[in-house]
């Protein structure tokens, strides 16, 4: 399974349960790289989303304690073994964790790749990725040129687990 997320220099992804910034380069990134695969995200990502609606053309899978929530177009489970098992029947390359901070530090053990934009800017952030610098398991493979937006400079960078 793979993490895919953008973060600041902190490692924050998000406040008030919105993205820290939105640059298209990395949204037509996310878009191309989980288009036709799984998402796994929590509830409060999904109702982060346009109208709370699920991602077009992608399963959608949603971890919450909410033992009543239902959603149509998402499967919704409560725990992560059965969470795990559901996401056993897909190829682990097409499973694409994409938040929020609980759901990235739930799911961090399980992957083996993450996909991070990495935005050279500090921002107010009340949600943070786990810090992969900070974890010796995890390497970087990949990092792009430098990329902007407008002031933003930000590079995609891949993370692999050793």
């Amino acid at each position: 399974m793979i993490l895919i997320a953008a973060v600041d220099k902190n490692w924050g992804i998000g406040k008030d349960n919105e993205l820290l910034t939105h640059i298209p380069a990395d949204q037509r990134f996310f878009r191309e790289t989980t288009t036709g695969n799984v998402v796994v995200m929590g509830r409060r990502t999904l109702e982060s989303f346009p109208g709370g609606e699920p991602l077009r053309n992608r399963t959608n899978i949603v971890l919450t304690r909410n033992l009543s929530y239902k959603k149509e177009g998402v499967m919704v489970f409560h725990d992560m073994d059965t969470l795990l098992e559901e996401c056993g029947k897909y190829p682990k390359d097409s499973v694409f964790c994409i938040g929020g901070a609980s759901v990235y530090k739930e799911f961090l053990p399980y992957c083996d790749k993450a996909l991070i934009t990495k935005i050279d800017e500090e921002y107010e952030a009340d949600a943070f990725f786990p810090d992969l610098d900070s974890l010796p398991e995890w390497k970087i493979t990949y990092t792009s040129e430098e990329q902007t937006y407008f002031d933003l400079i930000y590079h995609f960078v891949t993370y692999e687990k050793e």
